[in-house]
């Protein structure tokens, strides 16, 4: 086994660590690595020197709402994908309308997100936001039915690169991008979902 004498020699471990996992990784995983205990301020040195170390590459090391991660830095983004060969998948206006309703007045009904779109809300539409685990079930409305609470999850902060609620961008600018991006009403989105 490797023996550990300077902080140089931790943050190679962290950065090994951090380039092989296959989902970001929290500090309290981290901490599993070394038999020391260091402190809060300790762990922030090493992941901080460890993101300048990083600063001039095509990858940096970002801090997530489910932990630490290196991702391609956004303006190389475009040269990646010319190695995809599969499309990112595209979501109706309706997916994205109840995504932005959920995203930004959590906990919601199915109700709720119907009141605030004037058009009924498609069971699929939800399983699309379930199934790509951006959306969960967080407990149940004390009303008739007990209608189900819908909020986002970690999977949802951690896939738009962002650690918490209060980073997503105002509903103004949301609103503008969906104006942009769709033609059709509400009403012809939900005819259309699968």
């Amino acid at each position: 086994m490797l023996q550990l004498y300077k902080p140089e020699d931790y943050k190679r471990v962290i950065e090994a660590a951090l380039l092989v996992a296959a989902e970001p990784t929290p500090l309290a995983e981290l901490r599993k690595l070394f038999d020391e205990n260091f402190d809060d301020d300790t762990w922030r040195t090493l992941l901080d020197d460890l993101r300048r170390d990083w600063a001039q590459r095509g990858v940096e090391l970002i801090q997530l709402a489910s932990g630490w991660r290196f991702q391609t830095r956004p303006e190389y983004q475009a040269y990646l994908d010319r190695l995809k060969h599969d499309k990112p998948p595209r979501y109706s206006r309706a997916v994205q309308e109840t995504l932005a309703i959920i995203a930004y007045r959590q906990p919601v009904t199915r109700g709720d997100i119907e009141e605030i779109r004037g058009v009924a809300v498609s069971p699929n539409v939800l399983k699309v936001l379930e199934s790509r685990g951006w959306i969960d079930t967080v407990g149940h409305r004390d009303a008739p039915g007990r209608p189900a609470l819908h909020a986002t999850t970690k999977k949802f902060l951690d896939d738009l690169g962002l650690r918490s609620l209060s980073e997503l961008p105002p509903l103004t600018e949301i609103e503008r991008v969906m104006e942009l991006g769709n033609t059709q009403t509400p009403e012809q989105e939900e005819a259309a979902e699968p």
